[in-house]
Formats: structure tokens, C-alpha cells, sequence
């Protein structure tokens, strides 16, 4: 009898983030993870070019990527763009994941949900390393937020 396949758990504390974890890390195909990313990425609204600046700029990535957050009513509200379409779409699954919390809940969050969409098999290291300081900059604008 085959084992039960585990269940992907990611538990990211956004129900948002953990059903785009979920849809990732089920597709054993990485084209089809690919093609997820670069619908995401088609899905991102226009980002207004005074956004633009120095502070949303996200150090680290070999793409230029921007990534602006704001408060409304408690909650965070994040805006962003990529000139790649691949980081565009990681982008677009961060703000997707991280918008409507609250900045306690990012700044609590661990990247360890990256490992569960099953992606990092098939970025490149740099491409990788860049998914992860677009979280860690989204994280830092959340503190801030609060500090503000």
C-alpha cells in the first residue's frame, strides 16, 4: 500500500500565503509553478512611479524591484514592481500573501513558507536570494510602520 503523501502545511499565519504555498508546492511540475508565478505577476497592478525611490528599492536582487508598504485602518497595504517577470510574479505572491495583515503578524513570519512552494529547485540562486530579501524588506517596512 503507498504511503499518504504529507499534506503541505505552511502555516504562515496568512490564509492567503499558505493556499498560494499550497498550490505551489503541490505541482510536482516546475513549468506549471512557472506559469503560476508569471500569471501572479500579469495579475500586479501598475506601480506608480513616485514609488520609485531609493528606500522602496529592495537591495540585493540582480532585478530592479521595488516594494512599498502602507498602513490602512491597522493593516498593511503593500504595492511593488519588478522589470522581471519571474521575480515580478514573486513579488506578486508576497504582496498577495502579505496584504490585509497586520505588521506584528509580518514581522513574526519566518521564511520558511519558500521552501514549501517547492520553487527554490528551480530558481537560481541569485533569483532565490533576492525572493528572500523581498520578504526581508517588506518585513523591515512593517516595522517601521509601527514605529512611525
Amino acid at each position: 500500500m503507498p504511503e499518504p503523501r504529507p499534506e503541505v502545511m505552511a502555516a504562515t499565519g496568512s490564509e492567503k500565503l499558505d493556499r498560494i504555498v499550497e498550490r505551489l508546492g503541490s505541482s510536482r511540475d516546475p513549468r506549471r509553478r512557472y506559469e503560476y508565478l508569471l500569471w501572479l505577476a500579469r495579475k500586479l497592478p501598475s506601480f506608480e512611479q513616485v514609488l520609485r525611490t531609493e528606500a522602496n528599492k529592495v537591495k540585493g536582487c540582480v532585478s530592479q524591484v521595488y516594494v512599498s508598504g502602507r498602513l490602512e485602518d491597522g493593516v498593511l497595504c503593500w504595492q511593488g514592481d519588478s522589470d522581471a517577470q519571474i521575480t515580478r510574479g514573486l513579488l506578486a505572491m508576497l504582496i498577495e500573501g502579505l496584504t490585509g495583515l497586520t505588521p506584528a503578524v509580518v514581522i513574526a513570519m519566518t521564511p520558511d513558507f519558500i521552501a514549501e512552494t517547492g520553487l527554490q529547485s528551480s530558481l537560481t540562486p541569485s533569483r532565490a536570494n533576492g525572493f528572500i530579501n523581498i520578504f526581508r524588506q517588506m518585513q523591515q517596512q512593517a516595522a517601521a510602520l509601527i514605529e512611525a
